[in-house]
């Protein structure tokens, strides 16, 4: 069994299937649950309305910090929504400077509230980083909780962030950038993350693994990004399908299995 920690159903690109057919290949392939995930609030009540239709789909909260201008939640609405059912996490949220530096402060102000709300609502965070390595880690510290912590999503920092993050209560997720030839760097880092503290996701319709690499990609190929990482580790790809999944279960414990 295999789950989708991290994946955008509202936004596949699936031709002339439907996305119950796209979700019922995923289940072929042992992924048991999606955590369908929300950037912004204008895609959250159709992010919502997928997890209440489909029984293994949960559902996220929040705003993807390339989204603050357009589509950020206030404290009200985005406390209120960690209320409503299929809700498991907060985010997608964090700090993202790569594509652009004109909107930090109000990244770093945005990642703060949802770390804040978190805390209140005893939920885990979905954290997006990305050329923010010192500033995602101050953020989580100063405003996080330990209790509930989070998950750091389709991880492409060096092992020292992931350890930092580790001692901070965090996950680390992996997609299927591991897969990739030029990814020695993240090779080494899922080596060294403990399994105990491991998660797989798609993010799909983006960066399909590796023999998809360039096409559209879909939770089913979650198994790809498994196959490969258990290999990686020197594992059954059992044996790590079942841990994952039990991780995930552990860190969203608002879901159920």
């Amino acid at each position: 069994m295999l789950v989708d920690s991290h994946c955008h159903l509202d936004r596949l690109k699936l031709g002339d299937r439907s996305l119950a057919e796209a979700i019922e290949e995923a289940r072929q392939r042992q992924v048991s649950h999606l955590l369908c995930i929300s950037i912004s609030d204008k895609n959250v009540e159709d992010v919502l309305h997928i997890a209440e239709q489909f029984e293994q789909v949960y559902a996220s909260v929040g705003t993807h910090p390339l989204d603050i201008e357009e589509g950020a939640m206030s404290r009200e609405r985005l406390s209120a929504l960690t209320a409503r059912a299929k809700v498991v996490a907060v985010g997608e949220t964090g700090l993202d400077y790569y594509y652009t530096k004109d909107t930090m402060q109000a990244q770093k102000d945005s990642f703060a509230l949802h770390l804040e709300v978190a805390a209140e609502a005893a939920l885990p965070v979905v954290v997006h980083t990305r050329e923010a390595k010192a500033d995602t880690l101050d953020l989580i510290g100063r405003h996080g909780s330990r209790q509930s912590a989070g998950v750091l999503h389709c991880f492409t920092e060096d092992v020292a962030m992931a350890s930092a993050a580790l001692d901070l209560g965090y996950y680390i997720s992996l997609s299927g950038i591991v897969t990739f030839k030029n990814a020695e760097a993240l090779r080494d880092v899922a080596k060294f993350v403990p399994m105990e503290r491991l998660l797989v996701e798609t993010d799909s319709p983006y960066l399909a693994p590796i023999p998809y690499r360039g096409k559209p990609n879909e939770p089913k190929y979650v198994r790809e990004v498994a196959q490969y990482l258990a290999e990686l580790k020197g594992m059954s790809f059992d044996d790590f399908a079942n841990a994952t999944t039990d991780n995930f279960f552990n860190l969203f414990n608002r879901a159920i299995k």
